[in-house]
């Protein structure tokens, strides 16, 4: 993606960090027949590889992992916070005017060879994985063996794995750096008042050097 110095970061933590916290990624794959793309929860796991490795499923039914087996490269696309920024929120606007419409966002790409996988073990251990982190903070988690095992043994057996080692990240976050500070104050406010508190608090955080 089009990465201007002041919005890229690259480091390994924040791109994971953002990964966790928003995991439906779009998975984009290019194959004989052209381009594919599903979104899908993923997991990754930083210890693993120099970048971490990504994990998720697909249904059997769906021809992408067929695909992915043949394929040297996917890429992974995972958004986090967005929002749009009016130029009425500027500063700038009652200096001079020369103010316009923009929209500030969070992004994360990860690129890597797909293994796909068809061991029910290793299946079992992904979903379970998957629950874990969606479940955990519950009164009270459901679990997958909570399921009957003929069910869970039917249902494993029509998805399908896709383990992803990261061999490049890029981390894009648009968060009005490029604005004087003043500007940035008034883009903060405004995104609050919009109800978009988290995109406010990227702001204000990147804006001050703390991420």
């Amino acid at each position: 993606m089009y990465l201007p110095t002041a919005f890229r970061d690259d480091r390994p933590e924040v791109a994971h960090d953002v990964i966790r916290r928003h995991p439906l990624g779009l998975l984009v794959s290019a194959g004989s027949g052209g381009l594919l793309a599903d979104p899908l929860p993923f997991l990754v796991y930083p210890e693993e590889g120099e970048f971490g490795t990504l994990r998720a499923h697909l249904a059997r039914a769906n021809p992408h992992w067929q695909v992915l087996s043949s394929v040297d490269e996917c890429m992974v696309a995972f958004m986090a916070e967005q929002a749009y920024v009016s130029p009425a929120w500027y500063a700038a606007k009652r200096e001079h005017g020369k103010v316009v419409p923009t929209w500030n966002y969070a992004a994360v790409h990860a690129w890597g060879k797909p293994r796909v996988i068809e061991d029910a073990a290793w299946l079992r251990r992904l979903l379970n994985d998957l629950t874990h982190s969606q479940e955990s903070h519950r009164l009270e988690p459901w679990h997958v063996d909570d399921a009957p095992a003929d069910y869970l043994e039917v249902m494993v057996g029509a998805i399908v794995g896709v383990e992803i080692p990261i061999r490049r990240l890029e981390g894009k976050f648009k968060a009005s750096q490029n604005r004087p500070a003043a500007d940035r104050a008034g883009v903060v406010e405004g995104l609050r008042a919009d109800g978009a508190a988290a995109m406010a608090a990227l702001v204000e955080a990147r804006g001050q050097g703390k991420l």
